[in-house]
C-alpha cells in the first residue's frame, strides 16, 4: 500500500446540519484540489456520506462500522453500506468508542477483520488513558508500552502478514485528545518505535516497516509539522481542528510543503 502522508479528517458527531456538513465539504474540496503528495480523507457522520462526490482528490472514510455486512443488527452500519457508499477507509476502535460504548479488544479485531475482508482499509486507533500511570509502590509505570503494545497484538490477532500493510495504525494517547494537552513529539516517536517493534515481533521488519503509523490528540496547525516531521509519523488523525475549514487546510498545506 501506499507510504505517502495520511490526513485524517475525523468529524466525529458534527455538524449538526447539512448545510453546515455541505458548506465544510466545499470548502475543503476548493482549498485543497491541488495537494498531490498527501492522502487527505474525510470521516463525517454517517448520514452526510451521500454528500462526497464519487470523484474528488479528498476521500471518504467511515467513524466506525458493524462486523457483519447485513442481517437483524438494528442501528447499525456495515462495511459492504460503507464501501457502497464510496468509502475506502473505517477508523476501528477509537477510544471514544472503547469509553462510551464499551467496545472490547475482541471486537475491535472483529471489525478489523470485517473491513478488511470487504476490501477497505482499516485504521486502527491505540493509546494509553493516564499520561503519568504508577505502581501501588509509587514507582513510574511506563503505561504507553503495556497497553499500545497490547493492543496491537489483540487487534491484530488472526491478521495475515500480507493484509497488514492495507491498515493504518493511529496512536493517539487518550489523555491528549480533545484536551489542549498534545503528545511530546519525542513521546511520540517512541510510541511510534514501540508500534513498529511490536508488529516486527508478530510478523517481519520488512513488513511492519509497510504500515502507516499516524498520531491524533489534539493536533492544530501550529504542533503537525512537529509529528509529521519531528516525530516521523506517517501522518496525522485530527478531531476538533477538522471542524474549521481554514485551521485544517492550513495542516494539510503545512504537511504537504514539507515533503
Amino acid at each position: 500500500m501506499s507510504k505517502e502522508p495520511l490526513i485524517i479528517a475525523n468529524w466525529k458527531c458534527n455538524p449538526a446540519s447539512k448545510k453546515e456538513a455541505e458548506h465544510l465539504f466545499g470548502v475543503l474540496k476548493k482549498e485543497l484540489r491541488r495537494i498531490k503528495k498527501t492522502e487527505v480523507v474525510i470521516c463525517p457522520p454517517f448520514i452526510f456520506s451521500s454528500l462526497f462526490p464519487a470523484r474528488c482528490s479528498l476521500k471518504l472514510g467511515g467513524q466506525n462500522c458493524f462486523w457483519e455486512n447485513r442481517g437483524a443488527f438494528t442501528g447499525e452500519v456495515s462495511p459492504l453500506m460503507l464501501k457502497n457508499l464510496g468509502c475506502e477507509f473505517v477508523i476501528i476502535g477509537h477510544s471514544e468508542r472503547k469509553k462510551y460504548f464499551q467496545e472490547s479488544d475482541l471486537i475491535i479485531n472483529k471489525k478489523l477483520k470485517a473491513v478488511l475482508k470487504n476490501r477497505l482499509q482499516p485504521i486502527l486507533c491505540v493509546g494509553e488513558e493516564a499520561r503519568d500511570a504508577f505502581t501501588a509502590e509509587g514507582k513510574p509505570l511506563n503505561e504507553m508500552s503495556l497497553v499500545v503494545g497490547e493492543q496491537v497484538e489483540k487487534g491484530l490477532s488472526g491478521i495475515s502478514s500480507s493484509r497488514l500493510g492495507e491498515i493504518v495504525i493511529a496512536y493517539e494517547p487518550v489523555w491528549a485528545i480533545g484536551t489542549g494537552m498534545p503528545c511530546l513529539p519525542n513521546d511520540a516517536m517512541k510510541a511510534a518505535l514501540l508500534i513498529r517493534k511490536t508488529l516486527t515481533n508478530l510478523y517481519s521488519r520488512n513488513i511492519a516497516e509497510k504500515v502507516r503509523i499516524i498520531y491524533g490528540g489534539s493536533v492544530n496547525s501550529q504542533n503537525a509539522s512537529d509529528y509529521t516531521k519531528g516525530a516521523a509519523m506517517n501522518g496525522l488523525l485530527i478531531g476538533g481542528a477538522s471542524l474549521n475549514a481554514s485551521e485544517f487546510v492550513k495542516i494539510v498545506k503545512d504537511v504537504e510543503e514539507i515533503l
